[in-house]
């Protein structure tokens, strides 16, 4: 890199951020309101400044500048000139550094100090410490990467099966792996974790936010951090402390690694909100650059935000540039590093339009349109804290939603409350109650019992209530109503009869769970036991507390556990009948005598109206078959939610049932038995089938 020279060229206001074309780099950036805005450059440290000049140009509310004879690596910030109007919603501050809202790389640490504040702190006007020696720095660079024949597995959606994980907390625990690349891109690639995931039958892996985050202010005077990084300080740079060395391309590697192994990566993205939080947050990027034109204002009081997300902000994705920055970190993260999906969090808030919530949002419609992204797994987290924020099934087709309602739905059940049959029904046939609308099909609904947010499946029978002391807001944080069982004692337990209950109720789940219609989401290391100790919003544990115990895995139970996912999963795919992608009807017909789906008692009789209005009956019966491979797949799902064994008397299939599975006894071999009942354990549920000649 050369002498850095004394102005900037004109250069071109397209496309968005820094981009170098061998001879040098093109920087360019939105500002609707800013009346200046000045390029920083630093050494490559980002410690010491070594020349400040402003963009020389402004087209169509994009000031630009071209910087000759500087190439990737080179290390820069913004400064933003303008009107300082909290009332009218205006907060520039040129005192503050400000990272470019498409930096691809950062470097260096965010450092808590009053300077990253653009206000006085009585609030009379603005802050004039300079800020950026607490402030990270962007860096440019070079994109280029060889894919060599690289292929998305593109499972279908009807075969897919999730594994939600974070990237920090899969590998910070495993001994075999290298101490510089545990809790990186790097351990992704692992063949050891590869293998792990393959054996389970996992086709995708989502992750948590990868995106650049901050460690909130009360966080880190806690001595915590955010974990989970649903706080995003960048939406194009990934976190600095997931990659092992200095290399964009280390993600690159691992997804190549991935899709090597047939394995899908799907991305948790927070377009919601930023990590600048409410008025009296910090101004770090988009605040400083045009807060007017980023942030959803309070309509008569523009010194206040809209908060439809908890969070202090909600980014305003009815302004074109703000809904293009959105689009185009979607479309770098699918190009560039070849992602196969994304997990919209607080899905709603992102489709919210001057009415409310909109199916038909300019972002849905957007991005429904993109050649590219249109083909990805697209999945919403369907709710958010603003009015009317709840919209399960609401989403237009081309996406999948995180179904609460199943979660909520399997966990009563199998706790044992009254009156949940006749909804357990509904969810297991793929909640056609609030998706089978606009032609979308059963996958649309992602089925879970656990998540990150939450107890994990160990958590959920070992404890009546949450646990959250070590966060610091004195037990008040994270969800009070789990719909959740300790058994007896809170906690760990020696008592076995207690051991075994929690056991036998934890495979139920997972049973159910793989053998329901809709798409499978189980959260990571619960197929081995994981634990948080009850903590029921680890979002601030970077520790041991969230990170996966490997050695559990190698537990007899948590070997047994892994093996009974495996099978399930196995099973899952071998069969037809248990993943259909249409909504199957009562009385449709696959063949002469054979419905597709139908439903009885435990007397091998159909369910009518009385009995399913009877709370307190648990015994079920879930009858399907599907066309597959020239033959009819017929399974059965008979469920005991009761504490005693259950005698079952199966409806007839020209033929003997085999036996593919059972919660109660997940090590037994498939058999086929000899007569027409069956006796089912205290909580528990057996998977039956029949392959038919058409």
């Amino acid at each position: 890199m050369g002498a850095i020279p004394d102005r900037l060229l004109p250069g071109r206001p397209f496309p968005l951020g820094a981009h170098c074309d061998g001879m040098g780099v093109n920087f360019a950036v939105f500002s609707a309101h800013a009346s200046r805005i000045d390029l920083c450059l630093f050494d490559e440290s980002g410690r010491k400044e070594l020349r400040r000049m402003p963009l020389p140009e402004c087209t169509d509310e994009i000031w630009h500048g071209y910087l000759p004879a500087a190439g990737p690596g080179q290390v820069y910030g913004l400064r933003a000139y303008g009107p300082y109007e909290p009332q009218h919603g205006h907060r520039f501050n040129p005192h503050k550094l400000l990272l470019d809202p498409y930096a691809r790389k950062l470097v260096g640490n965010l450092r808590w100090t009053d300077a990253l504040h653009g206000y006085r702190r009585d609030d009379r006007g603005m802050d004039r410490h300079d800020s950026a020696a607490a402030m990270p720095k962007c860096v440019v660079v070079d994109d280029a990467f060889l894919w060599h024949g690289d292929q998305r597995p593109e499972w279908p959606w009807g075969q897919t099966i999730l594994y939600e994980a974070h990237v920090r907390g899969l590998s910070m625990l495993r001994d075999d792996t290298r101490p510089i690349e545990r809790g990186t891109f790097q351990a992704l690639a692992d063949p050891r974790l590869i293998d792990h995931l393959l054996s389970l039958g996992v086709t995708s892996l989502e992750l948590l936010p990868v995106n650049a985050h901050i460690n909130d202010r009360f966080l880190v005077e806690r001595g915590l951090k955010n974990y989970w990084g649903y706080s995003s300080l960048s939406y194009f740079a990934p976190e600095p402390g997931y990659l092992s060395r200095d290399s964009l391309d280390e993600i690159r590697a691992a997804v190549r690694s991935l899709h090597a192994a047939g394995i899908e990566i799907i991305l948790d993205v927070v377009y919601n909100h930023t990590c600048e939080g409410d008025h009296t947050g910090p101004t770090l990027s988009w605040r400083g650059l045009d807060n007017a034109s980023y942030y959803r204002l309070v309509p008569g009081d523009e010194r206040h935000y809209v908060n439809n997300t908890g969070c202090g902000n909600t980014m305003d994705l009815t302004h074109p540039r703000v809904l293009q920055m959105v689009m185009d970190s979607l479309r770098y993260w699918a190009e560039d590093f070849r992602v196969d999906g994304f997990r919209f969090d607080l899905g709603v808030t992102l489709g919210r339009e001057a009415g409310g919530f909109d199916p038909g949002a300019g972002f849905f419609d957007a991005l429904l349109q993109d050649p590219l992204l249109s083909r990805l797994k697209l999945i919403s987290e369907p709710w958010d804290i603003g009015p009317e924020g709840y919209h399960v099934g609401h989403h237009p087709p081309g996406f999948a939603e995180w179904n609460d309602r199943y979660r909520d739905t399997v966990r009563r059940f199998w706790r044992g409350d009254a009156g949940v049959r006749p909804e357990l029904a509904t969810r297991l046939a793929g909640s056609g109650d609030l998706f089978n609308r606009r032609h979308r099909r059963t996958w649309a609904s992602v089925n879970y019992v656990t998540a990150h947010d939450g107890f994990t499946l160990t958590d959920l029978v070992g404890y009546a209530r949450k646990h959250n002391e070590a966060n610091g807001e004195g037990n008040r944080d994270g969800q009070d109503d789990n719909h959740s069982s300790n058994w007896g004692v809170e906690g760990p337990t020696g008592d076995p009869g207690i051991a075994a209950t929690r056991a036998a109720v934890a495979r139920a789940m997972l049973m159910t769970l793989f053998c329901s219609h809709g798409t499978p989401m189980m959260l990571g290391g619960d197929e081995f036991g994981r634990t948080q100790g009850g903590n029921n919003n680890a979002y601030c544990q970077d520790n041991e507390v969230s990170w996966l115990h490997w050695s559990m895995a190698e537990s007899e139970e948590g070997r047994r556990m892994t093996a009974f996912v495996a099978r399930l999963t196995a099973l899952r795919q071998e069969h037809a009948s248990l993943r259909s992608e249409r909504f199957l009807q009562d009385g449709r017909c696959v063949a002469d005598g054979i419905p597709e789906i139908a439903w009885f008692d435990e007397r091998g009789e159909p369910m009518h109206a009385p009995a399913w209005n009877d709370p307190e009956r648990r015994a079920l019966v879930l009858w399907r078959a599907a066309a597959q491979d020239a033959r009819i797949d017929l399974t059965l799902l008979a469920i005991n939610g009761d504490a005693h064994a259950v005698a079952f008397t199966l409806p007839p299939a020209r033929g003997n049932w085999r036996l593919l599975a059972d919660s109660a006894r997940p090590w037994a071999p498939e058999v086929d038995l000899p007569g027409t009942s069956i006796e089912l354990s205290p909580r528990s549920t057996v998977l039956l089938g029949r392959r038919l000649a058409l």
